[in-house]
C-alpha cells in the first residue's frame, strides 16, 4: 500500500467508525450522548496520524502544528454552528439544516479568508 492510499485507508476506517459509533451511542442512551460523541475529532485524527505517512522530523513537526491550528479554528466553528443549529432545526428540519449548512459553509470562507492573508 502506498503513503497516500494507506492515508486514506486510515481516514476512511477513523472516520466510518466514529460514525456508527455515535449513531450506536445515540440509540442506546439519546440523541444528546449521540451528539457528544459524534463531535469527536476523528477526521482531525486521521489526519494527524496520517502526517507521518507524508513527513518526517522537523518537518512532521511543522506540518502537524500547523494542522493542529486549523483545527482548533474548524472546531470552533462547528460548536458555533452546532449552537445556532439548534435554534434554526425548531423551525423545521429542513429549512434549518439548510441554514446551518449556508452559516457554516459562510463562516468557513470568511475565516480561510482572513487567516489566508
Amino acid at each position: 500500500m502506498t503513503g497516500i492510499t494507506a492515508g486514506l485507508f486510515i481516514r476512511f476506517l477513523l472516520g466510518g467508525a466514529a460514525v456508527v459509533l455515535s449513531t450506536i451511542i445515540s440509540r442506546k442512551l439519546g440523541e444528546k450522548a449521540g451528539g457528544i460523541f459524534a463531535a469527536f475529532p476523528a477526521v482531525y485524527l486521521a489526519a494527524l496520524l496520517t502526517n507521518r505517512l507524508s513527513f518526517t522530523g522537523n518537518d512532521l513537526i511543522s506540518h502537524s502544528i500547523t494542522l493542529s491550528k486549523g483545527a482548533i479554528m474548524g472546531m470552533s466553528i462547528n460548536i458555533l454552528i452546532a449552537i445556532l443549529a439548534g435554534y434554526l432545526l425548531k423551525k423545521g428540519w429542513k429549512r434549518g439544516l439548510v441554514n446551518s449548512l449556508v452559516c457554516w459553509l459562510f463562516l468557513s470562507f470568511v475565516v480561510v479568508i482572513i487567516t489566508s492573508h
